[in-house]
This record gives structure tokens, sequence and C-alpha cells, in this order.
């Protein structure tokens, strides 16, 4: 594979860990901005809104856009958005900076996707698009984790700073590896973008979107706040949030690898043995949370569990949406990050309910069982095989 694939990589590692970093920040940014934990888990939604806007917005914009100037303009916004986040001392400066960060994130991906195959033979096109997808599954396991060990140690802004300092090399690599003008053969054989857009009003398309929403809003409703759960249910130190980010980040890869055999092949099953499980595993991980060893475990496989249904739930987006080839993705996107959206939200307001810092665990039980109930009547539908091809 060509190394400006591996810097484009690098680039989707870095806003991953942006995505989900602030699992383990939140306490240090609450404290040091003078807002409460609850507030501070805003700046999740805020990112996940960005996304949503942009993920579709950008998508039907880039469409026609020359690769090289607008994937080093969207890493060089995203790289600005985390200064002015590092060194800012106001909470709302920071909200915007994570929405601009967002959208920039958006739009990277948008173009990134079509920008990787360009760069490899046409035979091996899904090997690179791996690879450069494989920088979001590295981030779970080591940015977010190392993320939060490293503002542990210098304060949460320095986790700022790191972000933008790995976008250079992958700017770098931009301005050396990415051909400078576009492919007008691109062009040819896609569908109008009005034929794209009519592909969200299939029934089962948006079925799969809402469902795919809950389940990710039951993740990231967790996520975002189990800082104050291993710290304050568990009594543990600042140091032990990093290990239980790096057992989600560890889980998550490992559900990502079992979807990525059976998602294909037999989603139903996916769906019928992870998503039960996961009901299960919210509320125990609340009512085990003042024992660290269950805590962690649990971490682990909840970690397993969200990732392998949510990555079936985005396949069966893609195949939904196969007559949609340069929008699917960002259909896929904006649903899982609508729920990225509320699940905090949803959170944050359990926080001042009796279960206290437990309340986001139960929270995400009741999403998780609002997703089944929507999707288990409706197996068979949202799981049947559609000719078309999915994206690739």
């Amino acid at each position: 594979m060509p190394l400006p694939l591996y810097l484009l990589a690098l680039a989707v590692f870095a806003m991953g860990t942006s995505e989900f970093m602030l699992a383990g920040l939140l306490p240090d940014i609450a404290s040091d901005l003078d807002v409460t934990v609850g507030t501070a888990g805003m700046l999740t939604s805020a990112f996940a809104i960005g996304m949503v806007v942009g993920a579709p917005l950008v998508a039907a914009l880039a469409r026609t856009w020359p690769r090289r100037p607008v994937l080093l303009g969207f890493v060089l916004v995203f790289a600005t958005a985390h200064v002015m986040g590092a060194v800012t001392t106001r909470f709302p400066v920071l909200f915007a900076t994570r929405v601009v960060a967002a959208l920039a994130n958006a739009g990277f991906l948008a173009v990134a996707l079509t920008a990787a195959t360009m760069l490899v033979s046409p035979d091996r096109k899904g090997r690179a698009l791996a690879v450069l997808l494989s920088g979001t599954t590295v981030a779970t396991i080591a940015g977010v984790p190392g993320g939060a060990l490293l503002g542990t140690a210098l304060g949460w802004r320095a986790t700022f700073w790191a972000v933008a300092a790995l976008c250079l090399p992958a700017a770098l690599g931009i301005l050396k590896g990415i051909p400078a003008g576009r492919d007008e053969d691109e062009a040819t054989g896609r569908p109008a973008l009005r034929v794209e857009l009519a592909q969200l009003t299939r029934a089962r398309l948006v079925l799969v979107m809402l469902i795919g929403a809950l389940v990710n809003a039951a993740t990231f409703a967790s996520l975002t706040f189990l800082a104050p759960v291993v710290t304050d249910s568990a009594g543990l130190g600042r140091l032990w949030v990093s290990v239980a980010l790096v057992l989600f980040g560890a889980g998550s890869f490992v559900g990502v690898t079992l979807a990525g055999r059976l998602s294909d092949r037999s989603p139903g099953l996916v769906i019928a043995v992870a998503g039960p499980l996961l009901l299960i595993g919210w509320p125990a991980l609340a009512v085990l949370a003042n024992e660290p060893v269950s805590l962690f475990a649990l971490v682990f496989v909840q970690g397993v569990l969200s990732f392998a249904l949510g990555s079936t739930l985005i396949t069966r987006v893609l195949y939904e949406a196969g007559g949609a080839p340069t929008m699917a993705g960002s259909y896929a996107t904006a649903a899982l990050n609508v729920g990225a959206a509320v699940g905090p939200v949803i959170a944050a307001a359990s926080l001042g309910t009796g279960a206290g810092v437990l309340g986001p665990l139960w929270a995400s039980g009741v999403l998780v069982a609002a997703a089944l109930l929507i999707a288990f009547p409706l197996l068979a539908v949202i799981t049947a095989d559609r000719s078309t091809e999915v994206l690739r």
C-alpha cells in the first residue's frame, strides 16, 4: 500500500481519537471551565451534530471537487479547531470548535473514501479502504486511552494539542501523494444526486437507520460518562479510566472483526444474539459498577456487543442504500451520529436522577430496549437480501 494512504489513515486516526477522547477528559474539562459534567458531555453531542449535518451535505458537494486541495483544507480546519479548543477558556467557544471539527471530519471522510481507491490498482480497492478505516478502530484501542493518559498527566488541553499535531504529517502526505486534479472518469455512470437522495424515501432504509441510531445512542450515552463510573462508583483513581477505555476499545475491535465475518452472511443472527445480550449488559454494568473486576469485564463485553451490533447495522444501511453509491456512506454516518448526539443528552439528563453517575448505564439499557422492540418484529424485513449491489 502506498505511503500517502497510511498518512490518510493517520488523519482518520486523529479524527477518530478526537471523536471519542472526551470520554476520559470530561471531569477535567468541567472543572477547568466551571461547568457541570453533564454540560461538558454536550461536547460529544456537538461533534455528533456536526457529523450529522456535515456527512450528507459535504458528500453531496464533494462529488465533483478536486481531491488534494479539499482534503488538505479539511485537515487544516480540523487541526485549527483543536488549537482553538486547546487555548480557549470559554465553554461556548469550545463547543463551537467541536462542531467545526466535526464538519471538517465529515468532509474529509467523504472525499478520502474516494481518494483512497484512486491510489491503488482496481483489484486492491477493498484493501485500501480497510487501511483507511483502520484509523478509527485503532483510535478506540490506542488513541482514546492514550489521550486519557496524556490528559491525566498534562491536562486535557495537551490532548487537543496532540490531535492537532497528528494532522501535520497527514497534511504533508496529502500534498506529496494525492493527485491535484480530479478523475473525470469518476462521473461515468454516477446516478444523479436527486436519484441518490430519493433512496431516503425507502421505508426499509429509514427503519435500519433508526435502529442504528438507537443502538449508537446507547453506546455513546454510557461511553461519554464512563469516567465518573470508574472514579465515583468503583472508587478507583483517574488512571483506571484509561484502563476501562482500553478494554472498551479492545472489545470494539473484537466486535467489528466478528461483524465483518458475519454481517454479510448472517445479519439476523448477529442482531438476534448481540441485541438481547447488549440489553442485559448495560443494567448489569450499573448493578456491578462498584466491583472493579466485574466493571472492567463488562466494559469489554459491552464494547464487543455494541460494535458487533452497530457494525452490522452499518452494513445493512449500505445494502439498503445500494442505489446511492456516493451518498450511502453519508447516510450511515448521519444515522449513527444522530445516536451519538442524542445519547449523551439523555445520559446527561439521567445524571440528575436518583441513579446518579449510573444513570447513563440505565439509559443505555432503555435505548437498546427501544431498538429491539422495533427490530425484532421486523427482523426478516430488515435483514432480507437485496439484488442491488452494496457500496464498495
